[in-house]
């Protein structure tokens, strides 16, 4: 016979043992058998007891053998060969022990229970007076205490609840479950279970489904039995291990026997319990999972449509094609003071997305979960750098519409002017050739020749006097040319047609004098009066067009400086009109002289100047035309002065609203970036005090709403300078975003400080602290520190980063974390985050990864059945849309990989 003697505590189970039939493995199991006095103290059971425990062995036995495809009928005879206890003991342990002895014979036998033994014994069961050959002749008591010494090691011994010992605590987790119930009171494993009441209080505890245990009755022992076996067999998989008759028949039951039965109870629930907190954690991890992924949809989503809608606006902000009339361009500056006012203010998301980001981020970062990186093009860098780009072509396209304007304007000034002077240019040639292409001195005496002649000296001077408005006319055009004015070609039709005419004139007029010359000897007498009367009449006349000319011609100013200089110019004109009446009487004197010289001597005139066409009539009505456009250019003038004046009320007007905003706008950047630095209080009091802040800086856009409309009558006058104030209403606009975004990001960065404070359990105190040390040693208050600042803040907090060789390894090992970037600056947000890294814990892959493993029963994959069954919907859901088939050797039909997706949820570093 094989002994295995026990040199220090054992199992135990025969006579003699003093501890009863019991184990005791590695001092828990121990303790346990020491503990169990009322158990066998000999080879004699009760024979009830014997009935139950053969009954309640074979049973537990064949729950297991099942997995292999067999059983055992007799629990003393179907061992004896110890083939089908090998076979048992590989399918509760997992491994394979040695290979059995197919022989029939005896010796066969001994070995393979010898095998079964020394298995049992390698895992430090201690066995006494238990030998193969008790087994293999079929002792009952024998093949009974082996069973149950089985059963104590891989049933009983793991279960330990609160430190206890395997029976107490397998004891105490029934008191607990059973604890609610009315009836039910867990003392022992034996008279405490007669009525039923506390089988069916296990099941009803856990499946509550399955039992209505408000219908079952104390004094109804056999039905409750029953109803829990049957009900255990049915839907827990828990084989009926004995009868009701067997139980309520015996004065005390089996301990044994209710033992192995109720174990089969606590493993059938505890991996429920098991599958319930793995489940919970991953829910857990999936909803933070799921929220973090709705906020990068909800990024993507506005970033997308930001960057959209500025890739459709910067095309029509770079589109510069010049339109033909200032009406038209004037139409593209309202079209873009709407674009402005209307279409540009509701995608002002940049700071919030920047906002959302950081939340997001700082949400990742607590929960262990890897940064967000948004898709290609979509970073917040990405953001600002189109916004900038946006806002550099809205300058350019501002810059170009007003330009445009003005040139526009100059063109249309310069058109009508080269018009007005065109069409006096047409009038004064007109019949001009005609004239000069005469032959009237063929005919004519020496007096008409004479006369001829003086006319046509009186004609080049006209002509002299009319090269000034030719050379002016093809200037215009020139410029207007220049200038790309809409209508050049007729505008060089036009001037072509004069410049071709003027150089005919002077042909004709050149030809003309030829002609005259050759007869000038013939010419004796020539009246030096009208000859005098044409000579001053002429550029007199010619003075009086051009005063008219200037009288009329339209003028365009932009201060009220340029109108007083047009205003004085003209005030000096009037000053010239006494001596301009004078000249005019002393012409028309010439005239009446002439005529009295001709009277008095019976001279008969032909009648009018034969040298000039101006006559006393044409000088006077021209004479009264400018009188009557004095008064008319005086109202205009002084209505241009009224409007300059306006438009400068309106410059002064904006300008006081401007000096007043705009040093606002920068005391209160000032002040936010003091409040930053400073912050006294619980976070909770700064978030309160900065939002209350915030609310005094939103409080103070109606200002900025009545610069708005002041600088909208600015742009209406078209007023294109102010020398009164430095500010224009793009700064006062871009001030106004920066100190919106400055105060929105302050308050984001206390938020996160919550949020960082909150998740990760730092209180107020360690918070100030942290906060009191940062601000303590950043001396210029930038608000980041630099390597040596943050090395003297984390030896103030108790950190040993002395300058050693461990010191310097420990120091760089920090900064490794908090400027993974190698900046060179420690910010306060990563300050906090180091520092609650220390001092806290939280989930992790391998968690997570070990929680699946629960649900999937061991395996190293999960299916979509499991996972529907033990999580809420959605998150099932979730799960298997984002596994990827599992690809293992040991891989079933559907299997899913769970590790790789706890992976994908933390990050490689993690793992």
């Amino acid at each position: 016979m094989v002994d295995y003697h026990a040199a220090n505590q054992a199992y135990q189970y025969g006579p003699n043992s003093g501890g009863g039939n019991g184990a005791g493995g590695g001092g828990s199991m121990g303790d346990y058998m020491a503990q169990e006095d009322d158990w066998d103290r000999d080879l004699l059971l009760d024979p009830a007891w014997e009935k139950q425990q053969r009954k309640t062995f074979t049973a537990w036995c064949n729950s297991h053998l099942r997995k292999a495809g067999t059983q055992i009928e007799n629990i003393d005879e179907d061992f004896r060969d110890g083939l089908k206890l090998m076979l048992l003991l590989e399918v509760i342990s997992g491994e394979r022990l040695p290979k059995p002895e197919r022989g029939k014979m005896r010796v066969h036998k001994i070995n393979n229970v010898n095998k079964a033994l020394d298995f049992i014994a390698s895992k430090g069961v201690k066995l006494v007076s238990i030998g193969a050959e008790e087994i293999v002749d079929g002792n009952a008591k024998m093949t009974l205490g082996m069973i149950w010494t089985i059963i104590l090691r891989f049933a009983i011994q793991d279960i330990s609840v609160e430190e206890t010992s395997a029976k107490e605590g397998l004891l105490l987790w029934c008191q607990r479950k059973t604890a609610p119930y009315k009836n039910v009171n867990v003392q022992n494993f034996h008279i405490s279970w007669k009525d039923g009441l506390a089988f069916n209080a296990l099941i009803h505890r856990h499946r509550p489904e399955l039992i209505e245990y408000d219908k079952l009755r104390k004094d109804d022992p056999v039905t409750n039995l029953n109803n829990a076996f049957e009900v255990a067999e049915k839907y827990l998989d828990i084989p009926k291990m004995l009868d009701a008759e067997d139980i309520v028949n015996t004065a005390r039951p089996d301990e044994k026997a209710i033992m192995t039965y109720v174990s089969s109870f606590y493993h059938a629930f505890s991996g429920a319990q098991k599958a319930e907190t793995a489940a919970n954690r991953i829910c857990k991890v999936l909803a933070v999972n799921q929220e973090n992924e709705h906020l990068m949809e909800d990024y993507e989503r506005l970033a997308s449509d930001l960057l959209e809608w500025i890739r459709r606006t910067i095309p029509w902000l770079e589109d510069r094609v010049p339109q033909k009339t200032i009406q038209e361009m004037q139409q593209k500056l309202e079209d873009f003071r709407d674009y402005r006012r209307v279409h540009k203010p509701p995608k002002v998301q940049k700071c919030q997305l920047e906002i959302n980001f950081n939340t997001l981020q700082t949400k990742l970062r607590l929960s262990n979960r890897p940064a967000f990186m948004p898709s290609e093009g979509r970073m917040v860098s990405d953001i600002n750098n189109g916004w900038q780009h946006l806002e550099q072509a809205e300058k350019g396209y501002e810059e170009w519409l007003l330009n445009e304007i003005r040139r526009l304007e100059r063109l249309d000034h310069l058109a009508e002017k080269f018009r007005q002077k065109a069409s006096i240019h047409e009038a004064w040639t007109d019949g001009k050739e005609a004239m000069l292409k005469q032959r009237d001195y063929e005919t004519a005496t020496l007096s008409d020749i004479k006369a001829l002649i003086r006319k046509h000296e009186a004609f080049e001077s006209d002509l002299a006097a009319h090269q000034d408005r030719v050379e002016q006319i093809a200037a215009i055009a020139q410029e207007l040319n220049e200038l790309d004015y809409y209508d050049s070609h007729n505008v060089n039709t036009r001037c072509q047609k004069i410049c071709d005419q003027w150089d005919n004139l002077g042909s004709l007029t050149h030809s003309r004098r030829e002609a005259l010359e050759k007869t000038e000897k013939q010419l004796e007498t020539i009246d030096q009066l009208h000859l005098e009367y044409a000579k001053r009449a002429a550029p007199f006349n010619n003075w009086m067009e051009s005063a008219m000319e200037d009288l009329q011609d339209m003028f365009i100013v932009h201060t009220i400086e340029e109108i007083e200089g047009l205003i004085s110019a003209h005030d000096q004109f009037k000053s010239t009109l006494p001596d301009a009446d004078r000249e005019r009487e002393a012409i028309l004197a010439i005239h009446k002289e002439a005529q009295r010289i001709a009277e008095s001597n019976h001279i008969k005139l032909s009648g009018s100047n034969p040298y000039t066409t101006v006559t006393p009539q044409i000088i006077n009505s021209k004479w009264e035309k400018v009188q009557q456009l004095v008064p008319k250019r005086d109202h205009a003038l002084l209505e241009e002065q009224s409007k300059q004046q306006s438009n400068e009320h309106l410059r002064r007007q904006f300008a006081s609203q401007a000096n007043m905003v705009g040093p606002w706008i920068q005391t209160k950047m000032e002040e936010i970036g003091r409040i930053s630095i400073e912050m006294n209080g619980t976070l909770e009091d700064q978030l309160s005090h900065l939002k209350q802040y915030e609310r005094s800086i939103v409080d103070y856009k109606p200002s900025l709403d009545l610069l708005e409309q002041q600088h909208q009558l600015i742009q209406e006058a078209l007023i294109f300078d102010n020398k009164h104030t430095n500010y224009t209403m793009e700064h006062i606009r871009v001030g106004w975003e920066q100190l919106l975004t400055t105060i929105a990001r302050t308050i984001n960065e206390v938020e996160n400080q919550i949020l960082t404070r909150d998740a990760k359990g730092i209180s107020q105190e360690q918070m100030q602290e942290f906060r009191a040390s940062f601000n303590h040693f950043d001396k210029d208050h930038g608000g980041a520190l630099g390597p040596e600042e943050f090395k003297a803040c984390l030896i103030s907090l108790g950190y040993d980063v002395e300058n050693d060789r461990q010191g310097d390894a420990e120091f760089n090992r920090i900064m490794s974390v908090v400027d993974p970037n190698h900046s060179g600056l420690v910010t306060f947000q990563a300050f906090i985050d180091f520092m609650s890294r220390e001092t806290t814990d939280t989930d992790t892959a391998d968690q997570v990864i070990a929680s699946f493993k629960v649900l999937a029963g061991d395996k190293n994959f999960i299916t979509a059945e499991e996972l529907r069954r033990e999580l809420p919907p959605d998150q099932a859901e979730y799960c298997i849309a984002r596994m990827a088939p599992y690809q293992g050797p040991d891989a079933a039909p559907g299997a899913l990989d769970y590790k790789s997706f706890s992976t994908a949820l933390y990050g490689e570093s993690d793992l």
